[in-house]
């Protein structure tokens, strides 16, 4: 058992949990949680940490054999852990590489291409209802917000393991290859002519959803085939970008039903 907190093993984790830049040279993410245990693939689980108290309540419970774990006390958990109110297990998971070229041989792809997103809740929202609609891949610019970031995770519940994930560098070129492919980009825009719900999306689509408080940059817009808006009452101007995409993701979803 684990009992300090200048444990090395207990120093990585939380470079783990805390830097980015830790996950992307490790290539590794930490997800807490039994449900977020529970759903993770099996080869792709490092290693498994429990509190002590934890483990002495659910350790019948688990299968816990197959993998790598260490147990820790109580307080390294708390100390630990990236929530409030622990429920006293958490994981060192593999990051899953996805290849470009590969996912663009999908056909009629329903994709998401998210441009400078940075709030961590709003990514994983974005993925989770991803999933949910139909969604074959989600891309996002290099700008975007760590996609691997503890709140990110959580907000996805479990849809990170399934859902491609891709960091593009050069969001302009990936919009030619979608011309290419004859994937059609739809953004979503203040100043799009026609409402979202009269376009046609039975063909290969992109959605396009841009930054919490400035929307899409203007070269990504450009380069999109068509513009669409979300029709608004009262005085509101836009809706959060996670709603949005979810409205947009579900009507493609819908009129593929």
């Amino acid at each position: 058992m684990i009992t300090s907190t200048s444990n090395p093993q207990i120093k990585r984790l939380l470079q783990l949990q805390k830097k980015s830049k830790a996950r992307m040279e490790e290539r590794m993410f930490v997800v807490e949680g039994l449900r977020m245990f529970l759903e993770v693939p099996t080869e792709r689980v490092e290693k498994v940490y429990l509190s002590e108290t934890f483990y002495n309540k659910k350790n019948q419970e688990l299968n816990l054999k197959q993998f790598s774990f260490e147990i820790l006390s109580d307080h390294v958990f708390q100390y630990v852990s990236d929530t409030k109110t622990p429920q006293g297990i958490l994981c060192v998971v593999k990051q899953k590489t996805y290849d470009v070229e590969e996912i663009l041989q999908i056909q009629r792809p329903h994709f998401i291409v998210l441009d400078n997103l940075q709030d961590p809740g709003n990514l994983g929202t974005i993925v989770r209802t991803a999933e949910g609609a139909g969604v074959d891949a989600v891309f996002m610019s290099k700008d975007c917000v760590d996609i691997y970031n503890p709140k990110t995770i959580r907000s996805t519940m479990g849809s990170i393991y399934r859902i491609p994930t891709i960091y593009i560098e050069d969001i302009l070129n990936l919009l030619e290859r979608f011309r290419e492919k004859g994937i059609k980009s739809y953004a979503a825009h203040l100043e799009g002519k026609k409402a979202y719900d009269q376009e046609d999306y039975q063909g290969g689509t992109a959605i396009l959803i841009g930054n919490e408080g400035n929307g899409l940059r203007d070269e990504v817009a450009q380069k999109a085939d068509i513009w669409v808006r979300i029709p608004m009452q009262g005085k509101v101007e836009s809706l959060n970008a996670a709603i949005a995409a979810s409205i947009l993701m579900f009507e493609v979803a819908k009129q593929r039903r």
